[in-house]
C-alpha cells in the first residue's frame, strides 16, 4: 500500500517538539516534511506510512525547532572594544555614553558606512549564528538615527535573508537615542510622524521598538512612539527597566508589545502587568555580563505570573558583542537561575512569540514552516552546559538543509 508523499522524512530522531508543556519529547520520534512545512512529527509507533523522496537516518540525534535570536542589532558598523577597558577602569555604561561613546560612537561609524560594507560586516556574525542552530533572526536598527541610515541599516537586514538560508525580522528602533545633531522634539517628530508610517508603507520594518531610560526616552516619549506605530499598523517591542526602573514593563504591556527586553529592574507589577498582556519578557544576559551588572531581572516574579521567558543575545558593538544563542542560554542559567527547560523554550516557543511569529516557528508542530535544528547529544542540557564547538549536526531552514 503507497503510503502518504513527503519530501524528507527523519526516522531514529528524539523530538523536543516544544509543544505542551515542557520540552515535548518524544524518545523514538519521526518527522515528516513536505512543502517546506511540517507534515508529521511524532512517535514513530502509530505513525502513518510515508513515501518520502529522501529519508534521514537521524542515529538516536535530537530534532529540536529551528533557534530563533529574537533580539539582535547585528547591523552596524565600528567597533567599541576600547569600552570594555573603560568599564573595567570603573566607568559606567551611562556615563561612557554621556562622553560621547555608547551607541553615539556605533552611531558615527554607521553613517559613514555604506550597504556594501554593512552586509560584509553583518554576515560573520550572522554565520557565527546559525552555526549554532539559529533559523531565525530579529535585527533592529538604531544605529543611524537619521532618515538615511536608518533605512539603510533595515535594507542591509533584508538583505540578510537573501544572502543565507534564514528568516529575518527587521525592526525600526528609531527611538535608541537622541541624535548627536538633532534636538529631543524635532527628532521625535521625525521619527512619528514621518519614519514610522513610511518604513510601514515601504515594508522596511515589522516591528517597532524603544529604549525607555533615563540616558534614552522617557515613558510619554515612548508612548507617543507606541501611538505612532500602531497607527501605521506595526506592533511595539521595548528595551525596558535595564538600568532603572521608569515604568517601560508596564507601558509596553498597555501598548500589547510582542515584549519587553532586559528587564533587570522590572517590578512585580510591571510583571503582572506583561502577563495579562501576553507581553513576552526577553532575557539578556550578555548584556548584564559585559556592563557588570548587579541587579538581575525578576525571574521568580515572571514564573509567578506566568509570564513567557524568551532568551537573545543582544548581539551589538558594546554591551553585549556576544554572537551565540547557546552562550546567552548558558548565562541564563548560571547567573539568572533559569532551568534548561526554560531557555530551551526561551529560545525557540517564546522567542518566536516575542517576534509574532508562534503560527509559524518555535515548535515541532504540523503547518509550521520546517526549521530545524539536529544535534548529536546525548541529552539537551549538553548543548547549554558546554561552551565550546556547536554539537550542531544539521540546519534545515524550510525544509531544506542550509
Amino acid at each position: 500500500m503507497a503510503g502518504i508523499p513527503t519530501d524528507l522524512l527523519f526516522e531514529g530522531a528524539r523530538l523536543a517538539t516544544m509543544a505542551g508543556a515542557g520540552l515535548g519529547v518524544v524518545e523514538d520520534g519521526v518527522l515528516a516534511v513536505r512543502d517546506g512545512r511540517i507534515a508529521y512529527a511524532g512517535p514513530r509507533e502509530g505513525a502513518p506510512r510515508f513515501d518520502a523522496a529522501e529519508r534521514v537516518e537521524c542515529d538516536g540525534r535530537w530534532i529540536t525547532p529551528g533557534l530563533v535570536d529574537c533580539h539582535t542589532h547585528l547591523v552596524f558598523a565600528g567597533d567599541r572594544s576600547e569600552e570594555f577597558a573603560r568599564r573595567l577602569a570603573g566607568e559606567s555604561y551611562a556615563e561612557i555614553a554621556r562622553s560621547g561613546g555608547g551607541i553615539a560612537s556605533t552611531v558615527r561609524a554607521t553613517r559613514a558606512a555604506d550597504e556594501a560594507a554593512l552586509l560584509a560586516a553583518a554576515l560573520p556574525r550572522l554565520d557565527a549564528l546559525l552555526a549554532e542552530g539559529v533559523t531565525t533572526v530579529e535585527v533592529k536598527s538604531g544605529y543611524g538615527l537619521d532618515e538615511e541610515t536608518e533605512r539603510r541599516q533595515l535594507r542591509v537586514a533584508r538583505a540578510l535573508a537573501g544572502q543565507r538560508a534564514v528568516t529575518v525580522r527587521a525592526t525600526y528602533l528609531g527611538a535608541h537615542a537622541v541624535p548627536p545633531d538633532g534636538t529631543r522634539a524635532g527628532y521625535l517628530d521625525l521619527v512619528c510622524d514621518r519614519m514610522i508610517p513610511a518604513l510601514a508603507a515601504e515594508g522596511l520594518a515589522d516591528a517597532v521598538d524603544v529604549f525607555q531610560e533615563g540616558i534614552a526616552f522617557t515613558g510619554a516619549e515612548c508612548a507617543r512612539v507606541f501611538t505612532a506605530a500602531r497607527m501605521a499598523g506595526l506592533p511595539v517591542k521595548s528595551h525596558a527597566e535595564q538600568l532603572s526602573d521608569t515604568g517601560g514593563a508596564a507601558l509596553a504591556a498597555r501598548f500589547g508589545a510582542l515584549s519587553a527586553d532586559h528587564l533587570e529592574y522590572c517590578s512585580n507589577a510591571g510583571a503582572a502587568a506583561m502577563a495579562q498582556a501576553g507581553t513576552v519578557a526577553v532575557i539578556l544576559p550578555g548584556a548584564f555580563l559585559m556592563l557588570n551588572e548587579a541587579r538581575k531581572p525578576p525571574i521568580a516574579a515572571f514564573r509567578a505570573e506566568g509570564v513567557a521567558m524568551a532568551v537573545a543575545t543582544d548581539l551589538n558593538p558594546g554591551s553585549s558583542p556576544i554572537a551565540s544563542l547557546r552562550v546567552s542560554a548558558t548565562l541564563a542559567c548560571v547567573l539568572f537561575g533559569m532551568t534548561v527547560e526554560e531557555v530551551w523554550r526561551g529560545m525557540t516557543l517564546h522567542a518566536a512569540r516575542a517576534l509574532g511569529m508562534q503560527a509559524e516557528a518555535g515548535s515541532l508542530e504540523v503547518g509550521k514552516r520546517a526549521d530545524l535544528a539536529l544535534w548529536s547529544v546525548e541529552n539537551l542540557a549538553q548543548v547549554v552546559a558546554q561552551i565550546g564547538p556547536s554539537p550542531l549536526w544539521a540546519r534545515y531552514h524550510g525544509g531544506v538543509r542550509a
